[in-house]
């Protein structure tokens, strides 16, 4: 669940291969307990618990769905673990429960205060940003509205800490590209491996709700990439970078571009273990944004002005877009750039080496 926009946490699929098997497969825990698998069916679930000598109750739950799509299927896979320990490399993670946000049930619990919206100082507007949370759901109080978002985000974290920890391992720099839906944002990416082609080993995670369109579209510059959809889901998160990096088998010392879903808002708030963000903007959008949606500009490392090569034909100053943003984030890098022309493409091919090697 998403406390900001309140999605839902929907169904998660991570484009799979052939090779991705669970038949006969065995691994570890830091609990001193195994378990083995002979082949899973099409859909099962099962739970076990330790011996009485162990004073820690786990319980392990399979979900799995196949569904056929073209010559490559697509895994539906919800794995979950419910124990004390460190998350493990298998790439499940830790989770004390699934993501899922529910009201307490205490009946005896007060009513939530009904939530007063802040009104404009022109009597012309509502703001419903203003509280505790800087968010609001229906029926649901702010203490609880904001409950609910430490507990997802405290768990998302500590998934996207073992990321990070991960990449720097591999020395490998992750990037998370974040935008409005219609950016440029695939664009950029296809151009920027065609220019990087035998230089540097990239691989790609693409994100989006439905469909494999962007992900084919990187792998037909021979990059390899995985589609990740969230279903009702508007941001990607530290679980679904998890699973999609391990299928990836990332290269030591190469660059990992993470597309998120089309969205100024929930990516904000999810720290996925990269690097930087970095923010991309298109000029048919208008210089406002970064004031429109302070938090995504605020939480980037650069920002990426795009489709400069339109500006004979639109109403869009540059030096007021860099100043607003600067306004929310003074400390924001801006490239200018038209990644159909190839305009302004060496100084983000410069800025990307310089990441490398920082």
């Amino acid at each position: 669940m998403c406390t900001t926009c309140g999605c839902a946490s929907g169904e998660r699929k991570i484009e799979g291969d052939d090779n991705h098997q669970h038949d006969d497969h065995h691994h570890d825990h830091h609990d001193d307990h195994h378990h083995h698998h002979d082949g899973h069916y099409d859909q099962h679930q099962h739970e076990h618990h330790e011996t009485a000598a162990s004073t820690q109750k786990i319980q392990h739950k399979h979900k799995h769905k196949y569904v056929a799509k073209g010559t490559q299927p697509v895994i539906v896979h919800h794995h979950y673990y419910y124990h004390q320990g460190d998350v493990h490399h298998h790439y499940h993670g830790k989770a004390s429960e699934p993501m899922v946000a529910t009201e307490p049930e205490d009946t005896d619990a007060p009513a939530a205060e009904p939530f007063t919206p802040q009104v404009h100082a022109d009597k012309l507007g509502l703001h419903y940003g203003q509280g505790e949370a800087g968010s609001h759901a229906p029926g649901m109080g702010q203490r609880r509205l904001l409950q609910i978002e430490q507990d997802v985000l405290s768990k998302n974290n500590q998934l996207a800490s073992h990321n990070r920890e991960h990449f720097v391992e591999q020395h490998i720099l992750a990037l998370n590209l974040v935008s409005s839906p219609g950016s440029g944002k695939t664009t950029l990416l296809t151009t920027t491996l065609q220019l990087l082609a035998g230089q540097v080993p990239c691989a790609v995670i693409e994100g989006d709700q439905q469909t494999t369109h962007d992900a084919e579209r990187i792998r037909a510059t021979g990059v390899p990439a995985i589609q990740v959809n969230t279903g009702k889901g508007c941001h990607l998160d530290a679980q679904m970078v998890h699973d999609a990096a391990h299928r990836l088998n990332l290269s030591n010392d190469s660059l990992l571009f993470i597309e998120n879903v089309g969205n100024l808002v929930c990516p904000a708030s999810f720290d996925l273990g990269e690097r930087h963000k970095v923010a991309v903007l298109s000029v048919t959008e208008g210089e406002d944004k970064p004031l429109k949606y302070p938090h995504m500009f605020a939480a980037s490392t650069l920002m990426i002005i795009n489709k400069i090569d339109l500006l004979p034909y639109l109403d869009f100053d540059i030096e007021q877009c860099i100043h607003y943003a600067r306004q929310v984030n003074p400390e924001i890098q801006v490239i200018a750039l038209s990644a159909s022309s190839g305009e302004g493409m060496d100084l983000w091919l410069e800025w990307l080496e310089a990441q490398r090697c920082a």
